[in-house]
Parts: C-alpha cells; sequence; structure tokens
C-alpha cells in the first residue's frame, strides 16, 4: 500500500511502544479497488490513555469511547483500540468481526505486507456486494446508523446489497430514529453526492429507511401531476437529482423543490395546479433541514433557491431588461448561477420536449449580458455611499438613509445609466429641494 508518511509514522510509534497496529476500513477497502484511498484508520492494541501517551504531541480529541482523532494539516485521522463484544477486543481478529461490513472489514499488517482478510471482504469486493459481518441484526444494533450506511456504501461503489442484510435493514429500519441527526446528515450528503442519488433514494423507499427519513418525499411518491410533466412528483424530484451536477447545494435543492408540493395539489377544470409550491416547499425544506441539523448558510443558500426556483417559469422574450434585472436582484447575483444549473436540471427532468427549454436558454443567455454589464444588487453597488445622503439631505445615521439607498437601488435597477455619482447627487438635492418647500409650506 502507498501509506501517507503522517499513518506511518504513527504505525511505528505504536510499534515502537510494543502495541500492535494495523490500517482498517475504507483506505484497505479503496487500495483493493486500486482507487486513491480518502479515509486513513488505525487500529491498534494500545487502549485510549496509552495512545494518548504516545502520540500526546500530535494536536488530537476523543468524541467517541475508544477513539482518538488525530489532526495533522487539517485532515482528521481516526485510531481506534480494537474493539469486541465487551467493547474492547484483545486481536485484530476480534476487532474486525465488530465492523459494519466485510469489504471494510479488512486490515493491513504494515510489518508482513501482507493484507488480513477473515470475513471475506475482497470475495465481496470482486462480487460488487456489501454484506454485513456475522449476523446483521447484532452488528446494526451496534450502530443503526449502519442502516443507512449500507446504502451510501452501494450508491457510491455501484454495488448491490447483500440478500439477508438487506432483509434486515428493512425489518430494523425504525432503529434509524435513534440515530443523531448529524450523523444522518452526514451519510444523507454522500448520499446525495453519488453518481446517480435517485439509485440510493429509490433503495431507502423499499427498504423503509425513507420512510423514517424523509417521510415527506414519500407524500409525491405515485402523484400524477399535469400535462408539463411525464413522471409523478417523485420520479420527477429523483430524475432531477440525477440531471444536476454533484454541488450539495444544487443536490439539496433539488431533493425539496418540490417537496410540500403533494400537499399543494388540487385539481381545477380537470387539470392538476400547485398553486404556491416554491414558497410552500421552501418553508417545508426549511423544517426538513433544521431537524437534520444543516447549518444555518445552507439552509438559507438552499430554500433561496426553492423559494425563486418558479420565478423563470413566466418568463418571455417580452420581459423587458428591467424585468430580468429584478429577477437577478430578487434572487441574489451570488445565487443566480445556482438557479440557472439547478433549473435546466429541472426542465430536462419534465421528460416532455416543449417550448420551456427554450425559453429558458434565452433568460440564461440575457442575464449573462446583463452581468456583464455590471448588475446594482444593493446599495454597496451604488455610486454614492450613505455619508453622501447624510451629507446633502443633512440626516443623521439611521434607517432613513437606508431607504433612501434602496430607493436609489430601485431606480438603478430600472434605469442603469443613474448609476453615477452626478446623477445620485442630482437626485439627493431634488429630494433636498421637495423637502425644503414641504418644510416652507407647513410653516406658513
Amino acid at each position: 500500500m502507498d501509506i501517507p508518511d503522517f499513518i506511518m509514522t504513527v504505525v511505528q510509534r505504536l510499534h515502537a511502544s510494543d502495541h500492535q497496529a494495523f490500517i482498517v476500513g475504507g483506505a484497505v477497502r479503496d487500495h483493493c479497488l486500486q482507487r486513491p484511498g480518502a479515509d486513513w484508520d488505525v487500529a491498534t492494541s494500545a487502549t485510549p490513555e496509552q495512545i494518548k501517551s504516545i502520540l500526546g504531541d500530535i494536536r488530537h480529541f476523543s468524541l467517541r469511547h475508544g477513539t482518538t482523532t488525530l489532526v495533522h494539516r487539517d485532515r482528521c485521522y481516526e485510531i481506534t483500540t480494537f474493539r469486541g463484544s465487551r467493547g474492547v477486543g484483545f486481536s485484530i481478529e476480534e476487532d474486525l468481526g465488530h465492523r459494519d461490513f466485510t469489504i471494510n472489514a479488512m486490515a493491513y499488517d504494515q510489518e508482513r505486507r501482507k493484507i488480513l482478510d477473515p470475513y471475506g471482504g475482497r470475495d465481496d469486493l470482486l462480487s460488487k456486494v456489501v454484506r454485513a459481518v456475522g449476523d446483521p441484526k447484532e452488528r446494526f444494533r451496534e450502530d443503526p446508523l449502519r442502516l443507512l450506511r449500507a446504502v451510501r456504501l452501494a450508491v457510491e461503489l455501484g454495488f448491490r446489497i447483500e440478500s439477508k442484510t438487506l432483509a434486515t435493514i428493512s425489518v430494523m429500519a425504525e432503529q434509524l430514529g435513534s440515530v443523531a441527526p448529524e450523523r444522518i446528515k452526514d451519510e444523507l450528503l454522500k448520499i446525495l453526492l453519488s453518481p446517480r442519488p435517485s439509485v440510493g433514494f429509490n433503495l431507502m423507499r423499499r427498504a423503509g429507511l425513507l420512510a423514517q427519513l424523509l417521510p415527506e418525499l414519500l407524500e409525491g411518491y405515485r402523484k400524477r401531476q399535469n400535462a408539463s410533466h411525464r413522471y409523478t412528483i417523485y420520479k420527477h424530484v429523483m430524475e432531477t437529482l440525477d440531471q444536476v451536477k454533484p454541488d450539495p447545494i444544487l443536490r439539496l435543492t433539488a431533493l425539496l423543490h418540490d417537496i410540500a408540493k403533494p400537499r399543494a395539489r388540487r385539481k381545477i377544470d380537470g387539470q392538476f395546479r400547485f398553486l404556491g409550491h416554491g414558497k410552500e416547499s421552501a418553508k417545508l425544506g426549511r423544517e426538513i433541514m433544521e431537524r437534520l441539523k444543516f447549518s444555518h448558510d445552507m439552509m438559507s443558500r438552499v430554500t433561496n433557491l426553492i423559494t425563486h426556483h418558479m420565478d423563470m417559469v413566466g418568463y418571455d422574450s417580452r420581459w423587458s431588461d428591467a424585468a430580468v434585472r429584478r429577477l437577478v436582484r430578487r434572487v441574489g447575483s451570488e445565487n443566480v448561477d445556482y438557479l440557472l444549473a439547478f433549473r435546466e436540471a429541472d426542465i430536462l427532468a419534465h421528460g416532455i420536449n416543449d417550448e420551456k427549454m427554450g425559453r429558458f436558454l434565452e433568460l440564461n443567455k440575457r442575464i449573462k449580458a446583463l452581468r456583464r454589464g455590471g448588475l446594482v444588487q444593493n446599495s454597496k453597488d451604488l455610486a454614492i455611499d450613505g455619508h453622501e445622503v447624510m451629507e446633502i439631505l443633512d440626516l443623521p445615521e439611521g434607517p432613513e438613509v437606508g431607504r433612501i439607498l434602496n430607493q436609489f437601488v430601485d431606480s438603478v435597477t430600472d434605469q442603469p445609466e443613474l448609476n453615477t455619482k452626478e446623477a445620485l447627487i442630482a437626485l439627493l438635492k431634488r429630494i433636498r429641494h421637495k423637502r425644503n418647500i414641504r418644510a416652507k409650506l407647513k410653516v406658513e
């Protein structure tokens, strides 16, 4: 194995202190698959206290019992004491017997240049199978997150889940509710960023995991839409997920953009309508993201895209440049590329070749042209600032200054040529003149 120097140092220092140490988990699996190693972890006979004594000069922290996480050059490496039936194991073989899946239950003995594979992990790699080590029920009881991890590994690697393991997942799906939402979020993101996330979501649906994780998504299963859509609500979401590029913001937007559509569905004049589903989906999407402990920044960006994803639907070539600029301003210039990328995937996922794509491509072209010419998004983009407003209008610092600047942003959005120092100062002088007249009339 091509082992990083840092991991070699860790293993050698443990060996020098008369402890066993083996490279385990994902790095060994990736080596067998001839892929670059991503996760470099070590299993050792040393106790957590001994690990800290031997490696205490390296920045570290402990979050889980028996595991010390070393930090080197902003990367984390887990050093874990052998696990066993009573929490602590006495050998690497016993430790591997308590790991999740056979393809992760291999270890590399650096001293003997040998892979230890007591549970047939390499055979399962060749067969492209995710199989629990030993009794699946025992493995999933040890850590119910493994129920979801099985799906994540299958979709990441393009493997299938072995039948007994899959059947046990279905039986124990409710156990996922006992897992910390932060851990679930991490696995969900990995599924979302896989080459075809729909495979993972359909597998979760069949195994009963989706009902525990995202019951709201199942509300759209087999729910028909209108003539603009070839697919049901759920199927459309899956198609959108697969169409959009693997970016966390885009994939989460695709997952949640129609999450409230089943609740908004009404039949009007023989056609299903979904009035207001964009804003409702943003609201429900935020609730789901809060439940899964996503960051406030991620929630804001995703819900902003969901809120505005229908704003482009009504576009036609008669829109003025000012209308297009107002659209960009509503979404935010920093978000418009995301919205354009998402909207293209959303249209393709309709499964119907109609005029929507042509209109979208025209709008996309106009937005890019206007952005090249410069767009005013907020008061920071104006040719004057608050100090000049306060000086010319003799105003103190406060909300009135912000109100006037926002008014100027509106004016410049409609007439970009107004965004010069001279033009905006002229507008301020007009405002001052009108105020003086009003004040004089009030006195009289």
